[in-house]
């Protein structure tokens, strides 16, 4: 098991998934703190990486694509403080991220799994019931219905039509987007038959966002949507089949020995590595047998 403490969350890995928790510290974003602890199983993930820099580092995840309906919901447009894939990381605690990293690439070369895209969606999206307020309009999603409410800040035309209701089954798509400069943001639904070009602030399916503390919150209500809709790889009218089971090795074989061979090189390798991370004072004697030990028990 690998795992890694800091102020900025807790990643732990073993071996099957990577469990990412936000920690406590006043930097962590608000929408973050309200998705808490988050299960990454291995196959929805398609790399990581650690960029180091003088004052901190950064751990990043890189998810398949389609695998996590936040992701496409938001279309990576989630800020630092409110991407749960990315930890912050000090420079005391630089060898204990790469020795995170190497798991987890060790574990994706054993296991093959592919860095492309996905037809379902590996990861469940928030928890419903929720109801987030901000911009101009409450957002409500009990799993079935959307519930659009709006305040005494809605435009005066989109507001006289009253409380919007929208089925689940009428959206054809979600989208969140932040406000950026000049530039405000939204939640907008697109409903089946009945597209607008509106600008958000007098389409009736859209809730205006202004840049405000709580404008991320409205992205789970957009990732809780998408995770209940029929995933964009696949056609609207298909139902989800659970993948199918691994095929078995033969011609594949030699295939599948190189993978071997190269990951124990890889898992040698790291050995030595870890070997001068120590010498280098790096890690600690503790941190040392403990990574030793993790690495000799993959080979």
């Amino acid at each position: 098991m690998a795992e890694i403490i800091r102020k900025d969350g807790t990643w732990v890995f073993d071996g099957d998934a990577l469990r990412l928790t936000p920690g406590r510290d006043k930097n962590v974003g608000l929408l973050r703190r309200s998705l808490g602890e988050l299960t990454v199983p291995l196959r929805a993930l398609a790399g990581v990486s650690f960029e180091q820099g003088r004052r901190s580092g950064r751990l990043r995840l890189r998810l398949r694509d389609g695998a996590d309906p936040l992701l496409h919901a938001t279309g990576g447009r989630l800020a630092e403080p409110h991407d749960p894939y990315g930890l912050t990381v000090e420079p005391d605690r630089y060898g204990v991220a790469a020795y995170l990293v190497d798991e987890v690439r060790s574990a994706l070369l054993l296991e093959q799994v592919p860095a492309g895209p996905v037809d379902e969606y590996l990861l469940p999206g928030p928890a419903v019931p929720l109801s987030v307020s901000a911009g101009d309009g409450t957002a409500s999603f009990d799993g079935e219905q959307v519930r659009l409410e709006w305040n005494w800040k809605t435009e005066d035309a989109k507001a006289a039509a009253g409380t919007r209701t929208l089925a689940l089954a009428d959206i054809a798509a979600v989208e969140w987007q932040p406000a950026v400069g000049l530039e405000n943001g939204h939640l907008r639904f697109t409903v089946r038959n009945a597209p607008t070009e509106a600008p958000a602030k007098y389409d009736p399916n859209a809730v205006e966002l202004w840049g405000f503390k709580k404008d991320p919150l409205m992205a789970l209500v957009a990732a809780a949507v998408q995770a209940r809709l029929p995933h964009p790889a696949r056609p609207a009218a298909e139902r989800p089949a659970p993948l199918p089971a691994p095929a078995p090795a033969t011609a594949s074989a030699p295939s599948s020995a190189s993978g071997t061979e190269d990951a124990h090189d890889a898992l040698l390798r790291r050995l030595r590595e870890l070997g001068d991370l120590h010498r280098g004072g790096v890690l600690t004697d503790e941190e040392f047998a403990l990574a030793k030990q993790a690495v000799l028990k993959r080979m």
